[in-house]
């Protein structure tokens, strides 16, 4: 009697066995293209990188490359051009980061009413994101030159327009303002998300106190947008750091290296001149500078 009953429980156990393993192997298939694509274009390259670095390779040379140590480390430290690329690029990512957050949330102030023809305008605030970037650049490049539509609004009020990117004074303030537009309604659309994640009865509460509308946003949605400002410091602080197309269209780093970031240097470094170990040895000096910020901004936004 015992081993009749026995043999239906281990009949059911060896089923359960055979649907845990094939499901686990389905998993298994169903994650290998994407496990094929992280290795090939993410970690074989950020090995290469590492190995590269210390080497003076040449993207096109029939000479073998030779293991030199910290020469490329020692040689960018004295590299002047790598030095104001870097300070472009802090510039870049401390101008960008309060304004392109700060006018971002107004839009998503703006639009988080409940009115007649909202949807139309958060569709015309999102529209640049979904525009290509090369696009925009070219766009932009013409509104800049001197006969230009922002020129021609200034000649209109009776301001002399300069030589937005001919001048090393404004050719980056220029970038940063077609940045800042460029990639407002994205962040827009994330500050709306965590504002309607605020509970309107705190909002009730808030009014029946007496509180004005200043202090309802200092008291109530702005505590209420930790965790959405913190995602948002990171991901424009990272964009930022990785600024690259717009200046490559725009200005290709001119005038007098005046927008040339620490991403355009390595790209033209390495396939340009050819000097993919130099080029590498950039590469893990950006990578340490996003690493350190980061890690910078993760403490003092974390939870106490």
């Amino acid at each position: 009697m015992t081993t009749t009953l026995d043999r239906p429980r281990s009949e059911t156990r060896q089923r359960t066995g055979t649907k845990k393993r094939s499901s686990r192997n389905t998993a298994l298939l169903m994650l290998l293209p994407a496990a094929v694509l992280l290795v090939t274009f993410l970690l074989i390259p950020i090995g290469l990188t590492f190995l590269l670095a210390f080497t003076d390779a040449r993207l096109i040379s029939p000479r073998p490359a030779e293991f030199i140590g910290l020469d490329n480390f020692a040689r960018l430290f004295e590299d002047a051009t790598f030095w104001k690329s870097l300070r472009n690029t802090i510039l870049f990512a401390v101008v960008i980061v309060p304004f392109q957050s700060a006018c971002a949330l107004g839009l998503a102030l703006l639009v988080n009413v409940k009115m007649r023809g909202v949807n139309f305008f958060r569709t015309v605030y999102f529209l640049p994101v979904v525009t290509s970037m090369v696009v925009v650049s070219m766009l932009w490049l013409f509104m800049y030159q001197d006969q230009g539509l922002i020129n021609q609004v200034l000649a209109k009020v009776g301001i002399d327009g300069p030589d937005w990117l001919g001048n090393p004074n404004t050719a980056l303030i220029a970038i940063i303002l077609m940045s800042a537009w460029q990639a407002m309604g994205f962040h827009m659309v994330i500050w709306l998300s965590g504002l309607q994640t605020v509970a309107p009865e705190l909002y009730e509460a808030a009014k029946l106190d007496g509180a004005s509308t200043w202090q309802e946003f200092r008291y109530v949605t702005w505590p209420g947008l930790r965790q959405t400002r913190t995602f948002i410091l990171i991901t424009i602080t990272i964009a930022a750091f990785s600024l690259f197309t717009q200046v490559n269209i725009m200005t290709q780093g001119g005038p007098l290296d005046s927008t040339s970031t620490v991403v355009l240097m390595a790209v033209r470094t390495g396939f340009q001149q050819q000097q993919t170990g130099y080029a590498s040895a950039i590469s893990l000096a950006f990578f340490a500078l996003v690493l350190v910020v980061t890690l910078i901004q993760r403490r003092l936004t974390r939870e106490d």
